[in-house]
């Protein structure tokens, strides 16, 4: 049974009706409804990151920070993936048909930007204990052009593995690539084979452990540390609120790497109805994947004054040069007679 599974995964044809099954499972639970809010927190996203990535970029101070090049570099992984995420939602729900190579070409870059925003945030953590583990030596330590050599070294690592299945794929195809009804990442990573679907779930996996055990070091090390300065002993502590809201933020980006694991699993078993599979993939690609995309920008705007402060600069400057541009025109004196008052009859 597990062999037939596989050969029904990585037969071009199989995978053809596969896509169309998907198409009429989509049609008939109404399913391309998911792009209203899709669409929406695409919008909103679109709205406020790039002005915090221009306040980053505008400004001399927070360029030589390493915390702000890092969130920046979020920032822009959660556009790009936005954008490419919209885009296959959208021709999914309008039924285009996509080639093969495109689709496997948007694939690899989908879960490169999602790797590369997990790193960052990631990053964002190990960031803030060195600064409060080695304030004295911290910029020296992570100077603004050994942050850029990081972050590349981020893009290079989060694309390296999609981007040799890709190659992996177009090696190993005999027959030639076809137009597909639906392009998903996950039908993408099932058109591999057997072993080299273990492999996915093993790089997932290993990730996603390592960035874990990493954050929760960090954490620990930083109570530790800091749990003699008192800045834990208020219920709405600073440190309190900056800890809950990251540990929101992390959840909201690992949780869906975790059921999008499950979903690789649950391809491969028998017995699980296609509703099924379409149903947790859609609330995975439309909900859960964009929450955090949602909610960072107002995140990283709350908790970092200095984004916010600015804004307010950036705002306040663009007003005075508006008002230098276009003068307020002055009120001219009205014609007629005044009225009387009371007092004078």
């Amino acid at each position: 049974i597990k062999n037939s599974r596989n050969n029904k995964m990585t037969s071009p044809i199989k995978m053809a009706n596969i896509t169309l099954e998907w198409v009429q499972t989509l049609q008939r639970w109404h399913l391309q409804l998911f792009l209203i809010p899709t669409a929406l927190v695409t919008l909103a996203t679109l709205l406020t990151s790039p002005v915090l990535m221009a306040c980053i970029c505008l400004s001399r101070a927070l360029r030589q920070e390493t915390r702000y090049l890092l969130v920046a570099n979020t920032l822009a992984a959660d556009l790009i993936f936005l954008i490419l995420n919209l885009t296959k939602v959208l021709c999914n729900t309008l039924t285009a048909e996509m080639p093969w190579r495109l689709c496997e070409l948007l694939t690899a870059v989908t879960v490169t930007t999602h790797s590369c925003a997990i790193l960052t945030v990631t990053l964002m953590v190990a960031d803030t204990f060195a600064a409060v583990r080695w304030p004295l030596h911290y910029r020296e330590l992570l100077p603004p052009a050994r942050t850029h050599c990081i972050l590349l070294v981020v893009w290079a690592v989060a694309a390296l593995y999609p981007f040799s299945l890709v190659i992996m794929m177009e090696v190993g195809r005999e027959s030639p690539p076809e137009k597909m009804s639906v392009c998903l990442v996950l039908i993408s990573l099932g058109f591999i084979e057997a072993k080299n679907t273990v492999g996915v779930h093993i790089y997932f996996f290993v990730a996603a452990t390592v960035c874990i055990l990493l954050i929760l070091y960090c954490y620990i090390r930083l109570y530790m540390v800091t749990k003699t300065h008192g800045i834990w002993q208020r219920r709405f502590s600073r440190a309190r609120v900056t800890l809950l809201a990251h540990g929101v933020l992390l959840l909201l980006y690992f949780a869906p790497g975790a059921l999008f694991t499950v979903e690789l699993y649950l391809l491969k078993t028998d017995g699980i109805g296609q509703d099924v599979h379409v149903w947790i993939n859609t609330v995975n690609m439309c909900i859960f994947m964009l929450l955090p995309r949602l909610f960072a920008p107002f995140l990283y705007g709350m908790r970092y004054r200095e984004i916010s402060d600015t804004l307010l600069q950036l705002l306040h400057r663009h007003r005075q040069l508006s008002q230098l541009h276009f003068p307020p025109v002055p009120c001219l004196p009205k014609t007629g007679h005044p009225r009387r008052s009371l007092t004078n009859g």
